[in-house]
């Protein structure tokens, strides 16, 4: 078997692509292969990549006949995945040359289902470092006991799924496949799955990928229908946790951490298509009748004015207008 699989999706980032996959050449080695996933890219894209196929040790492509979002193609790398542990990095950031090599040195120490990393962020020519937000570093610990407190950010607050390095038998459970289809938030149903089901991660200081923040291209930049699959997605993680045998303790953080996105996005709406930020408004005050009542009423009170109120105004719209503006 060999060790690492690392699952690249690539759609439409002919301008930092070369980057990704100079990176990829400086982490190579004779027992990792590099799934390079082509989601149906029309710039230019596709080309790198069949070169790369020819040129990079251990690359296998994949291509999409039809574009499937990020999730999508994680889940066809997923699929093809043959390491012994498997990683992840988008098609616009890169990585430190040896990276992959210490990530699979960690992992194997600790003995871990997965070992979570710090990362670079890079805006423009700023560079910051990102940690995750666990306090006990290289030492296994229970996945769940790190998802609260509610009232603080935590480890699945830090969803990058590129950062850190899962073993195969997450795969075998049923554990690291994305939900299908998410446009956007596809790392959040994902990150509360690990944390609540998986048995032991940990956490590495252990830098090596830089991660682009802020591009044009970036969904998170486009007001567009895509952004609304955030509902979808903590709907997801709101009903999976509330049938936790500790639902009680874990899901005013989860419906705390829904409320805070919904009220990000509703702070926003200039960003937003008209069209789209009428249904962004629509969809989350449908999406706060759905909640449990009494923790969404604790989550509220637990908020700062501004946002809180915010909330309660698109509570308070009827239940019959928003099924009919559907």
């Amino acid at each position: 078997m060999l060790k690492l699989s690392v699952i690249v999706p690539f759609y439409n980032v002919r301008p930092h692509a070369p980057d990704a996959l100079r990176s990829l050449r400086a982490n190579a080695r004779d027992d990792f292969e590099f799934i390079l996933v082509d989601d149906c890219s029309t710039d230019g894209t596709a080309d790198l990549l069949a070169a790369a196929e020819r040129d990079l040790p251990g690359a296998v492509l994949v291509r999409h006949e039809r574009n499937g979002g990020l999730a999508t193609a994680r889940n066809t790398g997923i699929d093809r995945a043959r390491g012994e542990y498997l990683t992840f990095l988008d098609g616009d950031d890169w990585l430190a040359p040896g990276h992959y090599a210490r990530l699979v040195a960690v992992i194997e120490e600790l003995g871990c289902d997965f070992v979570r990393t710090d990362h670079v962020q890079c805006t423009a020519r700023a560079r910051t470092v990102h940690r995750v937000p666990h306090g006990r570093r290289n030492v296994p610990v229970r996945p769940r006991d790190a998802i609260l407190p509610a009232h603080r950010t935590t480890s699945v607050d830090y969803a990058y799924a590129w950062a850190g390095i899962y073993h195969r038998r997450l795969v075998e459970r049923g554990l690291l496949h994305f939900t299908d289809g998410l446009r956007t938030a596809e790392d959040r149903p994902w990150i509360w799955r690990l944390h609540r089901e998986a048995e032991s991660f940990a956490v590495s200081g252990l830098l090596g990928v830089f991660y682009r923040r802020g591009l044009p291209s970036s969904l998170t930049q486009i007001g567009d229908e895509r952004q609304l699959d955030f509902i979808r997605a903590f709907d997801q993680v709101v009903e999976e946790t509330a049938h936790d045998p500790e639902a009680a303790a874990l899901l005013p953080k989860a419906v705390r951490t829904y409320c805070a996105i919904i009220a990000h996005h509703l702070g926003n709406l200039d960003r937003f298509e008209p069209p789209v930020a009428r249904r962004l408004k629509t969809m989350s005050a449908a999406a706060l009748h759905r909640l449990p009542q009494d923790v969404l009423d604790a989550a509220l009170d637990a908020m700062d004015a501004g946002r809180a109120a915010r909330l309660r105004r698109l509570r308070r719209r009827p239940l019959a207008a928003l099924e009919g503006a559907a």
